[in-house]
């Protein structure tokens, strides 16, 4: 390729989303310090499933309707709010829960995209960069859009949006996403239910593993959209 593929339109984009995902971790992480020591429920995995119990059936579909907001609204990576429901629900459940939320925001995404998007989509995303899934989608789109939902570290709500403005079916991509987000999501919650059970050794090595295969996946960018390149040529 002749320069690195970019996501994101310039640099100011890139900086704004960067920023709002720093500034949720720190109030994430700051917020979780600074009422540790007055709110059991954040301190005891037992308790804190109790509080969440006491919801009733509105506790998970609360959760899935914040995921799939975070997929249409927010630039947070899903694998955030992932770990969250797996130190609430479990892995089992905690992974459903992600899933169906971000399957149902992705469906959101690509309705919207479909009838609103393509400006704001342009306005938004390197031309560069959608060109690239455009030529994705012409070809063997549907491939590739799996693949880039399986890697880890892919920008998945960005692809998203773009993936909505091609002729790709709907409905197709919505079960290519669901099955595309089980690997990284099962991972993600897989921390979450590790840090309730207290298995602080194992969630660190998972968080560990999450952390370097998306940096893996960052760094070697190019390599990854050439490969992808090469299958649709």
């Amino acid at each position: 390729m002749d320069r690195p593929v970019r996501i994101f339109a310039d640099a100011r984009s890139r900086r704004t989303t960067l920023l709002a995902i720093a500034v949720v971790l720190a109030v994430l992480i700051g917020g979780s310090i600074a009422l540790r020591g007055h709110v059991a429920w954040l301190t005891d995995p037992d308790a804190t499933r109790s509080f969440v119990a006491e919801f009733g059936p509105l506790a998970p579909i609360a959760f899935v309707l914040l995921q799939a907001a975070q997929v249409v609204f927010a630039p947070v990576p899903g694998q955030v709010l992932a770990v969250a429901s797996g130190w609430l629900f479990g892995l089992f459940w905690g992974t459903v829960y992600s899933v169906v939320g971000a399957t149902l925001g992705s469906y959101v995404v690509f309705r919207v995209a479909r009838r609103y998007g393509r400006p704001f989509v342009e306005r938004a995303i390197d031309p560069a960069a959608l060109a690239l899934f455009d030529g994705f989608s012409e070809r063997r789109g549907y491939l590739v859009l799996a693949v880039l939902f399986i890697v880890p570290g892919m920008p998945d709500d960005v692809i998203c949006f773009v993936a909505g403005t091609t002729r790709l079916d709907i409905k197709r991509m919505t079960v290519i996403v669901a099955l595309g987000r089980v690997p990284g999501y099962l991972l993600a919650n897989a921390i979450g239910a590790s840090l309730a059970a207290q298995l602080y050794a194992e969630a660190t090595v998972l968080l560990l593993a999450l952390v370097a295969a998306s940096a893996l996946v960052y760094w070697y960018r190019d390599a990854v959209f050439d490969r992808l390149l090469a299958t649709v040529r």
